[in-house]
C-alpha cells in the first residue's frame, strides 16, 4: 500500500511539473483591418475583430521555436496575454505582426521594433 501512494505522488508530481518559459526577440510589425473585407480571416480561419489581442508569426517560429497557434504570448512593452492565430509568408523569419484593428495611426506609429515574446508561462 505504501509502495502504491509513493507510486501515484511521483505520477502526481511529474504531471503538475510546469512547463519551462521560453522567450525570443523578434523584429515586430502592426497591421489592421482597415480597408480589408470585414470579417478579417487568417490563415487558421480565425475571424479577426477590432479589440481582439492576437497576432500572425513568421514559419520560422511554428517550425522551429514550437510555437502553435492559439498559444498565448507575452510581448514586451504591451499588456496582457496575445494569442498566435495567424501566419506569415514564409519569406519573414523571427517576425511578428501584431494586430491593432482598425486603428491605421495606432499601427504606422509603432512603425517596426524589435521586442521579446514569452510563450509556454
Amino acid at each position: 500500500m505504501l509502495a502504491l501512494l509513493l507510486n501515484m505522488s511521483s505520477v502526481m508530481a511529474a504531471s503538475t511539473a510546469h512547463k519551462e518559459a521560453k522567450s525570443l526577440q523578434v523584429k515586430a510589425t502592426a497591421y489592421t483591418s482597415l480597408n480589408l473585407p470585414k470579417p478579417m480571416r487568417t490563415a487558421w480561419g480565425v475571424h479577426l475583430q477590432p479589440g481582439m489581442k492576437a497576432i500572425a508569426v513568421s514559419r520560422d517560429l511554428l517550425a522551429k521555436f514550437g510555437l502553435k497557434p492559439r498559444t498565448k504570448v507575452k510581448i514586451s512593452g504591451f499588456q496582457g496575454d496575445y494569442l498566435v492565430l495567424d501566419k506569415m509568408h514564409k519569406r519573414w523569419e523571427k517576425k511578428i505582426d501584431i494586430y491593432m484593428g482598425d486603428d491605421h495611426a495606432k499601427a504606422r506609429r509603432f512603425g517596426h521594433r524589435k521586442v521579446t515574446i514569452t510563450w509556454g508561462i
